[in-house]
This record gives structure tokens, C-alpha cells and sequence, in this order.
């Protein structure tokens, strides 16, 4: 299997179809100007020696070998071994609240965004773990299933804003139910829901989901974001949401209404705020699960390809270097030489 280690510099290749481009507005004016000199058989007449075909075999030798030394920036690297592997781990599914309440910015840099670098923060910290990950709002619904794939998780994390989810509100039992049903099925792994929420459960049957996720043997943690003062809700023009009346909706954190779901789920809250004290303290928590065997899919042994890439540059530009613009006389020579005999 073939993967780059840095795909971002892949953009670069752009730069190739943007130089063909230059190249050929270049000739175009080239050829406009050689017109007004005069006419194009008198000027190819009286420049024998140049040639129409080399200076263009040589673009494109550079813009092959320039190509090449972008894919060697990408560091491209072959899978030679699939793998399945047996290891120890535990089975977390991610429930995130992604309701319009999460833009507040009580909590830098908002709400939301606060989550989901502490989702990628606990993501850097697994090793032989599986995760999940739930998007909530007035519905739910599975944004990546169960896996060992973390790449995958950030690149689904980042892509997380409260657009996903046209039905506003927030149905904190609703998460709950679907993410005890997104577990591997017979895993003897110890399992943890981590919802994070601002608190404002619009829905109700929060606490009777998280007692039937703990009769399942699912741990449950309530993490509970921003500050039960309130903050105002951005919409992005400037402006802060209103409602009816025309003032400015104040969005508080639920804090009781948070305890109250851990506690009937015998699991643990948690508040978010400003400082990493609910990363750590997660860590722990998490940490002390029951530990069980995981099976994965690995691509294993990735052996580094950039040196044979950077060697067909090296060639490519050697190449580009013999061939001359001017027609070569010592081959004309010998074509004269050989037609003589």
C-alpha cells in the first residue's frame, strides 16, 4: 500500500500545470514578435542552427524532474505487510454536543472548538485503542464508526461544525442510546461514552439512558463546558442570537443537569474550562478501564521511496543538461558522413 508521509506538499504539483501555462503564453508572444521581424521561412533561413523541438523537450524534462522532487517532499512510503494484530485496549465512543449553544466563547475559543482539541489531545494519547466518534444536536448520528484509525478521527474532527445537524436543540438521551449500540459486539474491553455537552438537554430521558449504558457495562462520562454565568451565542456577522423579543440569548452551562446524568449512570462529570485539568483528569479515568483484546488491521514495515523518486530527478535533470537548444553539428556530421558512404 502506498501512502505519503507529508501529503501536504502534493498541492505543490499545481505549480506544474501553472508553469505549462506561462510557458505558452510566453511562446505565443515569442512567435508574434519573430512575425513582425519578418517573414518565418526568411527567419528560420537565417538561424539554421536553432531547433523548434529541443528547447521544449527540455521544459518538459524539468517540469518532470521538478515534479519528482515535490513527490520526494511528500515522502512517499510502501506498506509491504498487512498485519492483523491482537492487542490491549479499551473502546471509547466520543458523543459531541454540536448545537449552536457550543459557539458561545465562554470557554477559548469557543465551546466547541475547546472539545475538539481536547478529542484530539485524547486521540494523541491512544495506542491500542478504538474509537468513535457521535455528532448531537436535536438528532444524532455516528460521524465515524468504532475504529483504530486516528488519522481518520482528526480528519473527521476537523471537518465538525453545527451545520452537519439541521434539527437544533439538544437530545443528550438520544446520544447516549446511540453510542451504547456503536460498541463492538462481545468485546470483553472495557468501554467508556464520553459526552460533551454544554448541558442544555432539550429532550429529556438523559439519566435513563445513561442507567441502561452502565447495566451494559459502559462507562459514562459527562463532561460539562462552559461557565454557568452564560455567554452570549456569535453568529458569525458580528451579531450575537436573539430571540423573539429581540434581546440576546444567554447560553449557561447546565451544570446540576450534567451531574445528574453521570450520577444515574454511576459515572463521573467532569467541568471544562480554560485550564487542561479535565484532560488529565479524563486520562486518568480512562486509564483505569478494564483492558481487553482489540483486533486491527495494520499496514506494517512502510519502507521510505523518496530515494528512488529523488534518483529518476537527478536523471531526469542530467539529461535535460546534455541536450543542447542548438542542433548538435556532431551528429549532423555523422548523418552526412553516413549518407556520404
Amino acid at each position: 500500500m502506498l501512502r505519503f508521509a507529508e501529503p501536504t506538499y502534493l498541492w505543490l504539483l499545481w505549480l506544474i500545470p501553472m508553469l505549462v501555462g506561462l510557458r505558452w503564453l510566453y511562446g505565443m508572444r515569442q512567435r508574434k514578435r519573430l512575425k513582425r521581424f519578418g517573414d518565418m521561412q526568411l527567419v528560420r533561413q537565417l538561424t539554421p542552427d536553432a531547433s523548434l523541438i529541443r528547447p521544449h523537450v527540455k521544459f518538459a524534462l524539468l517540469m518532470a524532474a521538478l515534479s519528482m522532487l515535490i513527490v520526494c517532499l511528500a515522502r512517499p512510503q510502501m506498506g509491504t505487510r498487512i498485519s492483523n494484530e491482537k492487542r490491549e485496549g479499551i473502546e471509547t465512543i466520543i458523543a459531541l454536543d454540536i448545537s449552536n449553544s457550543m459557539l458561545a466563547e465562554d470557554v477559548a475559543p469557543s465551546r466547541l472548538e475547546k472539545s475538539k482539541m481536547m478529542v484530539e489531545n485524547l486521540v494523541d494519547h491512544f495506542r491500542n485503542d478504538k474509537i468513535g466518534l457521535i455528532v448531537f444536536a436535536g438528532e444524532s448520528f455516528v460521524q465515524l464508526p468504532i475504529t483504530t484509525d486516528y488519522v481518520s478521527a482528526k480528519m473527521f474532527l476537523h471537518d465538525i461544525t453545527p451545520g452537519l445537524i439541521e434539527s437544533q436543540g439538544t437530545d443528550i438521551g438520544g446520544a447516549l442510546r446511540l453510542a451504547t449500540h456503536s460498541f463492538t459486539q462481545d468485546s470483553r474491553s472495557g468501554k467508556a461514552i464520553i459526552l460533551i455537552t454544554d448541558g442544555e438537554d432539550h429532550e429529556g430521558g438523559a439519566e435513563d439512558m445513561a442507567r441502561e449504558a452502565e447495566k451494559n457495562g459502559v462507562r459514562v462520562f459527562i463532561l460539562g463546558i462552559g461557565s454557568t454565568s452564560g455567554a452570549p451565542i456569535p453568529m458569525g456577522d458580528g451579531s450575537y442570537l436573539k430571540d423573539e423579543q429581540g434581546q440576546t440569548v444567554m447560553t449557561k452551562l447546565n451544570e446540576q443537569m450534567c451531574k445528574d446524568v453521570a450520577k444515574a449512570g454511576k459515572g463521573t462529570y467532569i467541568h471544562v474550562d480554560n485550564s487542561t485539568l479535565a484532560e488529565n483528569t479524563l486520562d486518568k479515568e480512562l486509564s483505569a478501564l478494564q483492558k481487553g483484546e482489540i483486533n486491527s488491521v495494520v499496514y506494517s514495515d512502510y519502507d521510505e521511496q523518496f530515494q528512488a523518486v529523488a534518483i529518476i530527478a537527478l536523471l531526469l535533470l542530467v539529461i535535460e543538461t546534455l541536450i543542447l537548444e542548438r542542433k548538435n553539428h556532431i551528429t549532423g556530421r555523422w548523418n552526412i558522413f553516413r549518407r556520404g558512404k
